[in-house]
């Protein structure tokens, strides 16, 4: 056995907190996720993305990095040679790197040399029309009310095949069996950026019928708009769902609650590998997202860019350590933020990061000796007015209403204050966010845990809109750059 200890990260794109049953949600189908935080792993009830977008969050959660500090605030702003990415430092420490899924993290044209040693292309090919980005008759005429809905349903199988062959069960199985033939005087890295449960809304059977609709919990009603940020507004009248019955919400729901019961499926298909071939107890495992999604919430589908509601910050964050490393088995509460699993990471490998970053090891929460980590945690999003860059004017939605995602992107070119920069600052009780161009939001989770009512003009909270504001202060000044490690000679 390896002296430090295998690692797998098993990374489903868009999957939001609440949906897993182990968290109370009876209509979430998780069996696999559920019997591992039973016996051998701590889920994160308050675990947080740095940013709700999908490259942004991973820049971050990749390098223990918040956005600013880098400036990786787009989807066209990836990690350069020179920055400090994991799965590079794990590979230079003698990890066998295998990737298999979804980039989203390094510029295509500098290739994935420096980072894996092995970025899976399956043998077998999936059939275009599985990717439902591009093959999108499912959309229906451009006038419909369901042109921006992403909503596909139930998907079919091909009549030779035993599941919905797409690009996720191509290399989930493409990870099960590297781990079967895995050389042994190496540890392991498996890296799974799958795409799933990112819409398109569209599963196959079982999981389809999978979910029983009466079970979902009720959806966030749409709220009054002129005290919400003016993206979701903007996004609410381009997406044209205001007609949609509560039965069509109820199956798009279910889809995406199915959608998660497939990942979770291919999760225990791992599991199952890792014990078979005898490396479990030698295995850390993570289990977490990039972001959330609004699946019908506010009356929106999707995600932003630069809004910060639960739904879309709050993500599932699973950990299994190596056996001999002390856990309590259990659903934590500890405020914790994705930019604390590098530093996981680090801790569970014995390596020492060669750069400043701002994770904080979660060994002392698993091990039960506390249950507390941060006392706040921070998202950020948007841009500056003038910042052309920001704008992601490279997005093939951006340019015509046909684009899938312009109801979003196509605001992101406005210079008015809908792609405003914004950030928040997150304690167990209140959400307080910063918005440049336009009004700041203030919540009092207790009482309004959906985020329907801000409460930034109402005198009973300014005193903690002020304590907010100076945390807030606190946090930029702790986090506003990286000193190298490495000094310079004077002449």
């Amino acid at each position: 056995m390896p002296a430090k200890p295998h690692i797998v990260i098993f990374n489903p794109d868009q999957w939001r907190a609440d949906v897993m049953g182990h968290l109370g949600n009876i209509a979430a189908v998780t069996p696999n996720l559920d019997r591992l935080v039973q016996t051998d792993a701590v889920s994160f009830r308050n675990a947080f993305c740095q940013n709700p977008v999908c490259t942004p969050s991973r820049c971050s959660f990749m390098s223990g990095w918040y956005p600013h500090v880098g400036g990786h605030r787009t989807m066209f702003h990836m990690m350069q040679e020179d920055e400090p990415v994991l799965l590079k430092s794990l590979k230079d420490e003698g990890y066998t790197v295998w990737w298999g899924g979804k980039n989203d993290l390094v510029p295509a044209e500098n290739g994935f040399e420096a980072y894996c040693d092995i970025k899976y292309q399956p043998e077998k090919k999936p059939r275009p029309e599985t990717n439902l980005h591009f093959s999108d008759g499912w959309r229906g005429d451009p006038e419909s009310d369901n042109y921006y809905s992403f909503y596909a349903g139930k998907l079919e199988k091909a009549p030779d095949e035993e599941a919905y062959y797409d690009g996720d069960w191509a290399n989930v199985l493409g990870a099960i069996d590297f781990i079967r033939n895995a050389p042994q005087d190496k540890p392991l890295c498996i890296y799974l950026p799958l795409l799933y449960p990112h819409p398109p809304y569209g599963v196959e059977e079982p999981w389809f019928s999978l979910i029983d609709r009466d079970k979902l919990p009720k959806r966030t009603p749409a709220p009054d708009w002129e005290k919400k940020p003016s993206l979701l507004k903007g996004i609410f009248e381009r997406q044209k769902l205001q007609g949609w019955t509560e039965d069509r919400w109820q199956e798009l729901r279910a889809t995406y609650y199915g959608m998660c019961a497939r990942v979770d499926h291919q999760f225990g298909m791992l599991l199952d590998t890792l014990k078979e071939t005898g490396i479990y107890d030698d295995t850390a495992v993570f289990f977490f997202s990039d972001h959330g999604d609004f699946t019908g919430d506010y009356g929106l589908v999707e995600k932003t860019q630069n809004t910060f509601e639960d739904c879309l910050t709050n993500v599932p964050f699973v950990i299994k350590p190596p056996k001999g490393v002390e856990i309590q088995p259990r659903v934590s509460e500890a405020l914790v933020e994705l930019i604390d699993f590098p530093a996981t990471v680090e801790a569970l490998a014995g390596l020492t990061p060669k750069h400043t970053h701002f994770g904080r090891s979660l060994l002392p929460v698993l091990a039960g000796v506390k249950d507390e980590h941060r006392d706040a945690v921070f998202t950020e999003g948007g841009r500056l007015f003038g910042e052309t860059q920001a704008m992601e004017l490279e997005s093939t939605s951006m340019g015509t209403s046909s684009g899938l995602y312009w109801p979003r992107v196509g605001l992101q070119q406005l210079e008015g204050p809908e792609h405003t920069k914004a950030v928040m600052c997150r304690t167990r009780d209140y959400k307080y966010v910063r918005r440049h161009y336009e009004r700041d939001e203030l919540y009092d989770l207790k009482r309004d845990p959906m985020e329907t009512d801000n409460r930034i003009d109402d005198p009973e909270l300014q005193e903690t809109a002020a304590f907010l504001k100076d945390r807030l202060l606190t946090f930029y000044l702790e986090t506003a750059d990286v000193v190298p490690l490495k000094t310079n000679k004077r002449s």
